[in-house]
Formats: structure tokens, sequence, C-alpha cells
């Protein structure tokens, strides 16, 4: 029985990584995931967020989702993320940036789809530092 699982990550853009895996970790709308061979076939959205996959090598490899669905079957797992990029392309000061505008807008709140938008964007930039933290957590190991 094997003990890795086919995993895809994509994005609107283009395939961010494609390989066998022995464990997938994301953060669903319901909470976190830890997804192995032979796992229960389930399709859930994804929250902004770390993604991490523990390659057949025991790489642990990052990558960091902007919100999709991802789509569990026993011998595949596919990531459909809205926006996707490598852990180590994650850019510190740009995600900083984005946090701070988005407070920004915030604070200037004026309408309920302003606020949700900007809403989103502080999670999305937030998310994007928290995977960025657990990348340089692994790199201090």
């Amino acid at each position: 029985m094997s003990k890795t699982i086919q995993c895809d990550i994509v994005s609107a853009q283009n395939e961010i990584w494609s390989g066998e895996a022995m464990q997938v970790f994301a953060t669903g709308v319901s909470g976190e995931l830890g997804i192995y061979a032979r796992h229960t076939p389930l399709i859930t959205q994804l929250k902004p967020g770390p993604v991490r996959v523990v390659d057949s090598a025991g790489e642990e490899q990052f990558f960091f989702c902007g919100g999709g669905i991802i789509e569990v079957q026993p011998h595949i797992v596919t990531v459909l993320a809205d926006t996707a990029m490598r852990g180590e392309d994650i850019d510190a000061a740009a995600a900083e940036k984005a946090r701070e505008e988005a407070e920004r807008e915030l604070a200037d709140r004026t309408e309920a789809m302003e606020v949700a938008e900007a809403q989103a964007k502080l999670a999305n930039a937030m998310a994007q530092l928290q995977a960025l933290e657990q990348l340089r957590k692994k790199l201090q190991r």
C-alpha cells in the first residue's frame, strides 16, 4: 500500500507544485486539514494561509494560497488556489505594506462593501505574513 498521495497546487496563472506527498496540511473554512494517502474524499473552501506539503523525501515544502478550494480523493489532492506562491517567493515588505493599507482602509470605512473588501485584503496580507513566519521558523531548525 502506497504511503504517498499525488498533490497538485495550482492557481489561475500556473501550476505551483506537483508531486508525491506523504502529508498535506491546509486551513479550510472549518479548520485545519491534515491529509494522508487514502484520505476520505472531501471538497472544501480554503482560507487564505499557508499550505504545507511533506514530500516523498520527507522534505517540508511551504506555499501560500490566497483562498480557493481543496479537493481530496484517496490518491490525489488538488489545491485550486485563487492566488498561490511558494513560501520563499513571499515578499515580506509587500505583505506588510498590504496589511498597513488594509488597516487604513478599515479605519476610513464608509460603505459595507468597502469594509468587506478591506477585511479580505487584511486577512490575505496577515495570512501571507503568517506563512512567511512559519517558513522562517522551519529554516531556523
